[in-house]
């Protein structure tokens, strides 16, 4: 007898029961089995291994070692966390000193190049927005990188994309293994996959780490539109395993963002916004436009790559939704935050997957208040999507929010934060509908399902919201080989 069963495990809240694991399979759920080895769950419950559906993984590597300024509550408390940290952990000689997770959107002061430049001088310094669709620079780092004479020293979008890329000018070998931690760090908390968005040659980069050892996470690998031609040449299709991987690695979505974010007021959206009457873009950024979407959705779907849509606002998802709609191909809508009514039942209707990053709506609940007041029982529509008959998966936008899937399931399910009231609490869905979203559909482990598990110390079907959060995790396995273990296996 070959094979690993787990004794004494709970699904979905019942009497404990053993699993038998052959072959990265759970071959059989019962009482009494029996293999070469054994290990007592002592009554922990089991469920599927989770997905992270939407993360920027060097990104969120690299955001690990920055300097944190998300607490900030203005430009000049955030330009002086940046002025201490130049004299605390000065960066190396020519490297800019980098910080992360500003959200300027409730700040009463202006992010301003001059604001930064009276707290770290000629040392270039960059912040990297929570958001990820903006950069503010003092006066050296917009002379570093191209922008000198800025008018304000925040770029956004392109911009922005274009610093942040080049930020990550960090030797392969050094990323690599940063990156590594991180994935590590994500299977100690139930994960077995994500899929990586991270704007670089995703399938070249995944190769490279899977070739060096890298076996913490399934990876399903993003291609942009700079990667396209050469993807489409080599005959990638979306799903399709990359050889030599330990089936670990899988061709990935083609993504292509087509508006920006809330809290730099670049979603693009039906109304305008507050305070931007007038403004060039005062309905936010459309980044792709409708005539030119079209060709490109046609052209990859017909490749038999998947399209995802980065559509935020509600009129870019609307035009995201029409573009399917002609096209007639499948795909996903990455963030969906803000809907019209109208375009609920378009999801299911047009075999569209919404996917949605549940904690970003505790980030932003205030920013949504202010700028999209009126519209906020649409932001963020999970319990109108799962009614309308979508498919919908959860994910995080690392290092947007955390990596952290129990963190997911918690904004989902709970829709509250640090003791404040939930906000919109009647657009929760279920602890089961969140596990399942976070797991590619799996509610609950069943015989014959890939032995990709998570094992956890407390019932999330009836667990709260902080201790959702909080959910100790004991072990994580990708087709039954551990990648976190807390049991002594």
């Amino acid at each position: 007898m070959t094979g690993l069963v787990l004794r004494n495990g709970r699904i979905e809240g019942a009497e404990p029961v053993d699993l038998l694991l052959e072959n990265g399979l759970v071959s059989r759920i019962g009482a009494g089995l029996t293999a070469d080895r054994s290990i007592d769950l002592e009554g922990r419950h089991v469920v599927p291994g989770l997905w992270d559906d939407h993360v920027h993984l060097s990104q969120h590597a690299l955001a690990r070692r920055r300097v944190d300024v998300s607490a900030a509550g203005s430009a000049a408390e955030a330009a002086a966390i940046m002025a201490a940290a130049a004299i605390v952990r000065p960066p190396e000689p020519g490297v800019p000193l980098v910080g992360f997770g500003f959200r300027d959107g409730l700040w009463p002061d202006l992010p301003t190049a001059a604001v930064l430049d009276e707290a770290t001088g000629s040392l270039p310094t960059v912040l990297v927005s929570g958001d990820l669709h903006c950069c503010w620079l003092n006066s050296a780092a917009l002379d570093r990188f191209g922008f000198g004479g800025h008018a304000t020293g925040l770029l956004r979008e392109d911009d922005a994309f274009g610093v942040t890329d080049s930020l990550q000018d960090v030797p392969d070998g050094v990323l690599d293994g940063w990156v590594a931690e991180a994935a590590q760090t994500a299977a100690s908390r139930g994960v077995v996959g994500v899929v990586d968005f991270e704007m670089a040659d995703n399938l070249a980069v995944w190769r490279r780490r899977m070739a060096a050892g890298s076996r913490a996470l399934r990876i399903s690998a993003g291609i942009y539109t700079e990667h396209l031609d050469a993807a489409i040449t080599a005959g990638h299709r979306t799903g399709q395993v990359v050889p030599d991987t330990g089936e670990l690695l899988a061709v990935g979505p083609f993504k292509i963002l087509i508006d920006g974010s809330l809290n730099t007021r670049t979603a693009f959206c039906v109304d305008e916004y507050p305070g931007l009457e007038g403004h060039q873009h005062s309905h936010g950024m459309l980044t792709v436009a409708p005539e030119d979407l079209l060709p490109l959705l046609r052209r990859v779907s017909a490749a038999g790559l998947l399209p995802a849509v980065h559509a935020i606002g509600d009129d870019a998802n609307r035009i995201a939704l029409d573009a399917f709609e002609a096209v007639g191909c499948h795909g996903r809508i990455e963030h969906a935050q803000l809907l019209r009514n109208a375009d609920l039942p378009r999801f299911a209707a047009l075999g569209i997957t919404a996917s949605v990053q549940p904690e970003q709506a505790m980030d932003d609940r205030d920013v949504a208040d202010r700028y999209w007041s009126g519209r906020t029982s649409r932001a963020f529509p999970l319990r109108s999507l799962f009614d309308a008959g979508a498919t919908v998966v959860l994910g995080s936008d690392a290092p947007v929010a955390p990596l952290d899937p129990w963190i997911t399931i918690a904004a989902a399910v709970a829709r509250a934060r640090d003791g404040r009231a939930p906000w919109h609490p009647e657009q929760s869905i279920t602890a089961a509908e969140a596990v399942g979203a976070s797991a590619h559909g799996r509610r609950r482990v069943i015989a014959g399902d890939i032995a990709d598990l998570c094992v956890v110390d407390i019932d999330p079907l009836t667990a709260g919201g902080d201790e959702l959060r909080a959910m100790p995790v004991s072990a994580t396995l990708i087709a039954g080989t551990f990648t976190h273990d807390t049991l002594g296996a």
